[in-house]
């Protein structure tokens, strides 16, 4: 258990690499409140949260009754046999609550809205049947919108699981990566078009994407589609829509705007709701208190270089904070990756990767990884700018403590 990381007497767990940089300290190379430091740039006015929120320590594991555990089986859903193996071969014992709750309405072809937490299987909740509908109608077509390249990676990657030797084939179309490659995926048609918002507005612009074709669509995390400024675009996307279709509206929480794409997407739609607690109880909370520059670097340091912290994923604010950060640990011996939207798709991937496969063991990213980053084993989630809201805290530090595996998240306050 970690213990008193927010008072003075933290106690300093340096290794011997660390003398290679002590030439730097003090000279306010790494950023102090004057020079922007880390993270902070031209800084916008954030709210501060309570950092009462960002506390809270890993509940011990107990055996309970919890009205949203499942009792259903995958047997009992009318999927067909070949998805059922492909269930089976991808580890899939039960149903999780949001997908008890959802398939069997999806199954119905009723319109959904989906009120879920990160990390409650939701993919699947609606992959599954979707799947299957594509399988037992090969005319089917099936629009997948979500926020961010590396979800939209996540989901074709489980929609190649869940598909294997079903003869159904999928584009991804997502910025930073060849828009003519994109194209030609189109031109064959195929049964499922997953990708962000921007990009299939300029696929639509171009002709090469017609929305008329296709009769289900899934609009997914719309919160934060809404929060990063594609309120527009997917405002755009719903107008290109046929009028008779099958709506699928997945959210974490539903805003006023979300309620403006809602209303007008969904008709007559089912509501299933998995209400669970924030953030899970495998995950021990905490606060780091430092000051800005130099005593925040060396305070992230002392944590780097202490037993335990083994993967670890680091959130600022800014891509040029991250980028800056990052560098700065690299030279400090270091073994980092970057993650943010100044990134190529090609770099975004090879980072993912580095840190999937242990040959990084540190990954500093933007809130562009705080959704569909599903790497197993990160031992501790780093705020190390506290995130703009609750929301984006929640999300943050659900990707570590997956799995009923114990993680820890720490937040660097003032």
């Amino acid at each position: 258990m970690y213990k008193s990381y927010g008072n003075n007497s933290y106690k300093k767990q340096r290794s011997g690499s660390s003398n290679a940089y002590n030439k730097n300290r003090g000279n306010g190379s790494y950023g102090n409140r004057n020079s922007g430091g880390f993270g902070f740039g031209k800084r916008r006015t954030i709210k501060k949260l309570d950092v009462n929120l960002f506390i809270r320590k890993a509940q011990p594991s107990v055996v309970s009754v919890d009205e949203n555990v499942t009792s259903a089986s995958f047997s009992d859903y009318a999927l067909s046999d070949k998805l059922q193996r492909n269930i089976v071969d991808h580890g899939y014992l039960k149903p999780t609550p949001i997908q008890e709750q959802a398939i069997p309405y999806l199954l119905e072809g009723r319109d959904v809205i989906g009120i879920a937490n990160t990390g409650t299987g939701k993919t699947a909740a609606f992959l599954l049947p979707l799947i299957d509908k594509a399988f037992k109608n090969r005319d089917e077509r099936i629009l997948i919108v979500t926020p961010t390249r590396e979800l939209a990676l996540q989901i074709v990657d489980e929609f190649n699981e869940f598909s294997k030797g079903m003869d159904l084939d999928s584009a991804l179309c997502i910025g930073g990566a060849n828009i003519q490659r994109q194209e030609k995926r189109l031109w064959h048609k195929p049964h499922f078009v997953i990708g962000t918002p921007g990009r299939l507005k300029d696929l639509i612009n171009r002709r090469k994407l017609d929305l008329s074709l296709f009769r289900s669509i899934v609009l997914d995390e719309v919160d934060r589609m809404v929060d990063i400024g594609f309120l527009k675009d997917i405002q755009f996307i719903i107008e290109k829509l046929p009028q008779k279709r099958h709506s699928l509206f997945f959210s974490a929480t539903i805003s006023d705007k979300s309620k403006q794409v809602m209303q007008v997407f969904v008709n007559n739609p089912v509501t299933v709701s998995v209400k669970q607690q924030a953030t899970s109880d495998n995950i021990d909370q905490d606060i780091i208190r430092a000051g800005n520059g130099v005593q925040k670097i060396e305070k992230l340091h002392e944590l780097l270089t202490t037993k335990g912290f083994d993967k670890v994923l680091i959130f600022g604010r800014t891509k040029w904070g991250i980028e800056k950060l990052s560098q700065t640990l690299t030279e400090r011996g270091f073994k980092t990756a970057a993650l943010h939207g100044n990134k190529t798709q090609g770099q975004r991937q090879r980072a993912i990767e580095q840190f999937k496969q242990d040959e990084i063991r540190i990954l500093l990213a933007t809130d562009v990884a705080s959704r569909g980053l599903d790497i197993d084993n990160v031992t501790h989630v780093i705020n190390y700018d506290a995130p703009e809201s609750y929301d984006d805290y929640v999300h943050r530090i659900g990707r570590t403590g997956r799995a009923d595996k114990k993680g820890t998240a720490l937040t660097f306050v003032e």
